[in-house]
């Protein structure tokens, strides 16, 4: 027997610890810990990552390690960023006041961001039965998406009294978020792979171009940056899209 085979456990035992990290997430956001909150998301996103390279590594893929890790998925990169969404538009309408307080349409605006979750869910649900996203994706993946919710209480955090810092506290700004980011989970919307697969400009202009923006973002911008490298993603990736769909006619 391979030693490979008795260290068949190592990948679903990581997934576990981001079933863990994602629910601990959503405690947090809860409670009102919105920085803690962020933080375990992107641990949940590094047992995400390692939960793969485990199972690449070990050769132990199972039918149970993919549903376990869309679950887990769920969980992290879908309830945990509707948690911290919901408790910022909580916050900004109640403030200190108990849910009781609320009138119908704070109801409203203060749970319609776990559309997060819901799309999330189909977001999964699709990735597991689409054989069209084995090297690249369709539509934004849900650490993507996780990533730019978790960074929001980095950057209340990192520039209190900036300008940008009332938006952020803005209920309609979340939730347009949210419905936008929710939109491009499921949207037939190719985005380009980061994977190089040679250094030559002439195949790689894009991905270049992408690593510029994010040694600029990074500089520019640190507490923010990766929620602006996600989007930064997003646009290059649309406007690739078009540009493509445009010599192609």
């Amino acid at each position: 027997m391979s030693i490979k085979k008795y260290f068949a456990f190592v990948p679903n035992t990581i997934t576990s610890f981001n079933v863990l990290s994602g629910s601990l997430s959503v405690v947090f956001a809860f409670e009102g810990f919105l920085v803690a909150a962020g933080i375990m998301i992107l641990v949940a996103a590094v047992f995400d990552f390692f939960d793969g390279m485990s199972a690449r590594l070990l050769g132990a893929y199972s039918e149970m390690g993919k549903q376990l890790d869309s679950l887990a998925d769920v969980i992290s990169f879908g309830l945990a960023p509707a948690a911290i969404a919901h408790a910022i538009v909580r916050q900004a309408i109640l403030g200190n006041l108990p849910l009781s307080e609320a009138v119908f349409i704070d109801w409203v605006l203060i749970f319609s961001p776990f559309i997060i979750t819901v799309f999330s869910a189909l977001r999964l649900a699709k990735f597991n039965i689409d054989t069209r996203q084995t090297e690249s994706f369709i539509g934004l993946n849900t650490p993507s998406n996780a990533m730019v919710w978790a960074t929001l209480p980095f950057v209340l955090k990192a520039y209190p009294n900036s300008s940008i810092a009332p938006i952020i506290n803005q209920p309609y700004f979340i939730i347009s978020l949210a419905v936008i980011l929710s939109y491009l989970l499921v949207a037939e919307i190719p985005m380009f792979s980061l994977k190089f697969k040679n250094l030559k400009v002439k195949d790689n202009k894009i991905r270049f171009i992408f690593l510029a923006g994010n040694l600029i973002l990074i500089i520019a911008i640190p507490m923010a940056a990766l929620a602006l490298i996600i989007i930064w993603y997003m646009v290059l990736s649309v406007l690739s899209n078009a540009i493509s769909k445009k010599h192609k006619v």
